[in-house]
């Protein structure tokens, strides 16, 4: 209580039954009449000296208070109208001792009722130095410690309630007559009882603080919400050093705890959130994120057009129907209150909040139980029926948005005994919604782009590698695993004239659409460059040449990526020829092949590097090994076998290894090599093309020497026509004396000798004449009037294909024809 006029007061509501008190009996005057044993232990002053002396001499009262009461207007406590005694009052005073020594004493004046015509009181003394200080009396602590707005409470030596304050009855609900007496697992069993009591005895014990121990739970004033408190021990002591009991002081944190929580969980949210451009798993960061921390449930549904890269049309009312679960998370193993699982279609009914909040774009908080919610429900069998078993308490559905157009709905649950969602909670997950709808409108444009990417790097990279008698052939291609998707890797196999067969592989700079651009360039340029049937070594210098324009008339300075990737561009070009069985290579800046022989052995040919591609004024050179049948010749690109954290010796023998076996299939090979890489991230792309050679039998090839007399002409066709014959291509005679009478016509007549005639049967039947020229001939149209020009012509009219191609003697022309199949 205050004090309004005078000294420091207390109400005295109780009596003081519970300190050792002294007791003096005093007359109106102010003469002692009677003095206690305890007396003189306080002051030191035996009876004698002190009985009929006034009690001034001894004890000096407040200005206002006399041993009759205070006067009026004190504000003491006789004033109060459930006092027992009228005029009643106590307070703290000053006394002194018979060594002259002054000390405080608590005094409390009880005047006597019935005492005749005298006019008598009591006072009692107290000595707060040597009594419990929550002994002296209830209302000093009421004084200092009933208003706090921190909960305070005193417990003995048995951690038993002696004392606590109002805010601490009214935050948690108790009433102190229930405390009193008791401990704290008695009356706070969801409140960390535990915890609490060996936070308390610990500063018995130890004399030792525990200061801002956090602990949750429930307590009877807030029975449906978790609540958050700070308390903090103490030991209480007296002046002698007697342990008197324990206390603590508490605050109940909980509005100020979750806003932290909140704060923190957005702060994470943004750097959990949006690892990666991948539509799936920014949304299951979203959910990862939200339970358990924030829900017990949470689920992230996205529209079809979303999950494709495509973004809804403006002004269109979403396709409630096109909603796809990307991601859920529950607290319970399995997510078993899911009603629609991973990649299966979510369909709500039209009155639920998922609709209503998805077509309005605005977030939606409901609690179930309440006559909306069973509306909606009652409609849903499905999510009524998981509702009965789960028992759900309250929900939030926000729209996930990018630039004001729909992405789809994210959906947060909490489940009974936990409590319902708040305001707040709502604000929160519309926050990292939002961020987490940045992400996922990011990731949906990255899709979108690496679905164009990829789409155009499968479209320049064969579809399928067909098989020849000449060679087997498979491959392999694992993109980088990084943000910028698809890469450049690229690898084909061209058929060449004569049975040969060229396979290529390369690899572009950089990853994306323009590195997936720049290889179709590229490999569009080694196709057309292969026809003309240059060497190796030629082929890569026209197309170093073909680089260097490129670059030359490249984009502007501010795009560099194109021009980049153009001039890191490595490529190995190799042709089999499947008659000699000898292979010609030369590379530009690629890792060299392996060649794995029947045996089991593998050896990497030793073949001149060459510069990368786009340099220019460096010569590439050509090398040419023999290859036994059944040979494996590999063929990849430097992703297989270079690391940043490995040296590149070590992935060649790896690839070695996984080379070096018999008797296996391409694709199990291809499996086997794929699968020795080391299961990292991938920070280059991987192409690898095998191929198993086989030489063509010797009766399927058959040569003449033509002498260079048209008279031999006729000759010529002669001995093709036998060999049609016991190849069982009869059908093709008429055909092949054509194209025979042609070809050999134009080499007598135009060109210089010796004139070769050579056929070879294959797939296709193809007939060459070689000569010394090194003048092509052109196909023309010939004018009505015209006497000849028309041969190459009809040998264009009459075979698959006919071409040129130059040798170190001179020239080959050839033309091919598809043999019919073999019954």
């Amino acid at each position: 209580m205050s004090n309004r006029d005078g000294p420091s007061q207390a109400g005295a509501g109780v009596p003081f039954d519970m300190a050792d008190m002294a007791t003096v009996l005093v007359d109106g005057p102010g003469l002692v009449l009677g003095w206690s044993r305890k007396a003189e232990q306080i002051l030191g002053y035996p009876a004698a000296e002190v009985l009929n002396r006034p009690i001034a001499a001894f004890i000096t009262l407040p200005d206002g208070v006399t041993t009759t009461g205070p006067a009026d207007g004190m504000g003491g406590a006789g004033d109060r109208d459930d006092d027992p005694v009228p005029g009643t009052w106590s307070g703290r005073v000053t006394a002194r001792q018979r060594d002259t020594r002054r000390m405080e004493l608590e005094v409390r004046i009880c005047p006597l009722a019935h005492a005749g015509d005298r006019d008598l009181c009591l006072l009692f003394l107290i000595d707060p130095q040597s009594t419990p200080w929550w002994g002296v009396s209830q209302s000093v602590l009421e004084r200092f410690l009933t208003h706090l707005p921190y909960g305070v409470a005193v417990l003995d030596t048995d951690l038993r309630y002696v004392w606590l304050n109002e805010t601490l009855e009214r935050t948690a609900g108790v009433p102190s007559e229930e405390r009193l007496g008791r401990r704290v697992s008695d009356v706070l069993p969801g409140m960390a009882p535990e915890a609490m009591e060996a936070h308390l005895r610990h500063a018995l014990e130890t004399g030792e603080s525990v200061r801002s121990f956090e602990h949750r739970g429930h307590v009877p004033a807030h029975p449906d919400r978790e609540r958050v408190f700070s308390t903090s021990f103490f030991r209480l002591d007296d002046s002698a050093g007697h342990v008197l009991g324990v206390g603590y002081m508490g605050a109940d944190i909980t509005d100020s705890k979750r806003a932290q929580e909140r704060l923190t969980l957005l702060t994470e949210s943004g750097a959990r959130i949006g690892n990666s451009l991948d539509i799936a798993k920014t949304a299951a960061e979203l959910v990862e994120t939200a339970v358990p921390r924030f829900a017990d449930f949470a689920c992230v549904d996205l529209l079809e057009p979303v999950l494709h890269g495509r973004e809804p049309e403006e002004g269109t009312t979403p396709d409630v129907a096109s909603l796809r679960r990307v991601a859920h998370r529950s607290l319970r193993a399995g997510c078993p209150e899911a009603a629609v699982g991973v990649g299966e279609p979510s369909r709500y009914v039209s009155r639920s909040p998922m609709v209503r909040c998805l077509i309005e774009g605005k977030a939606v908080l409901q609690s179930f139980g309440d006559d909306e919610a069973a509306r909606w429900l009652a409609d849903d069998v499905i999510r009524a029926d998981r509702a009965r078993e789960f028992d759900p308490r309250s929900l939030i559905v926000v729209p996930v948005r990018s630039q004001r157009r729909p992405l789809g709905v994210a959906l947060f649950v909490r489940w009974w005994p936990n409590e319902r969602f708040e305001e707040a909670d709502l604000l929160l997950a519309e926050e990292f919604v939002s961020r987490a709808a940045v992400s996922l409108d990011n990731a949906r444009r990255y899709t979108r782009e690496h679905n164009a990417a990829l789409t155009l790097q499968r479209s320049l990279l064969p579809h399928a590698l067909n098989d020849t008698p000449a060679l087997e052939v498979a491959s392999r291609y694992l993109p980088a695993d990084n943000r910028d998707g698809v890469g450049g890797d690229w690898y084909d196999v061209i058929p060449l004239s004569g049975t040969r067969v060229a396979l290529v592989v390369g690899d572009v700079v950089g990853h994306g659409i323009n590195a997936a651009a720049t290889m179709g360039r590229l490999r569009a340029a080694v196709r057309t460059l292969a026809m003309t049937d240059p060497a190796p070594n030629e082929l890569l210098a026209r197309l170093d040449d073909l680089v260097l324009h490129l670059i030359d008339e490249g984009p502007a300075d501010e795009d560099r990526a194109a021009t980049t990737a153009v001039l890191g561009a490595t490529c190995l070009y190799a042709v089999y020829d499947p008659i000699t069985g000898r292979c010609a290579m030369a590379r530009a800046g690629h890792p060299a092949p392996a060649v794995g022989t029947p045996d089991g052995g593998v050896d990497f040919v030793d073949l001149a590097g060459g510069p990368p591609l786009g340099l220019g004024s460096f010569p590439f050179e050509s090398t040419e090994v023999e290859l036994a049948e059944d040979s494996l010749l590999a063929l990849f690109t430097d992703g297989l076998v270079e690391s940043p954290t490995e040296d590149v010796d070590v992935g060649l023998l790896r690839l070695r290894r996984a080379l070096a076996c018999r008797n296996r299939s391409l694709d199990e090979i291809c499996a086997r090599v794929m699968a020795s890489v080391p299961a990292r991230p991938q920070t280059d792309d991987v192409a690898l093309l095998l191929a198993r050679v086989h030489r063509l039998p010797a009766d399927s090839v058959v040569s003449w020497d033509v002498p260079t007399d048209p008279a031999a002409v006729s000759g010529a066709r002669d001995l093709a026509t036998g060999a049609l014959e016991r190849w069982g291509l009869a059908d093709l005679a008429f055909t092949t004396e054509l194209v025979i009478s042609e070809l050999v016509t134009n080499a007598i007549r135009y060109a210089a000798g010796p004139v070769r005639l050579r056929l070879i049967k294959d797939s296709v039947l193809t007939c060459e004449v070689s000569d010394a020229g090194s003048t092509s001939p052109h196909l023309r149209h010939a004018r009505t009037t015209d006497e000849g020009g028309r041969g190459l012509f009809i040998v264009a009219q009459l075979t698959h294909r006919w071409g040129t191609r130059y040798t170190a003697d001179g020239k080959v022309i050839w033309a091919e024809q598809v043999c019919p199949p073999q019954v």
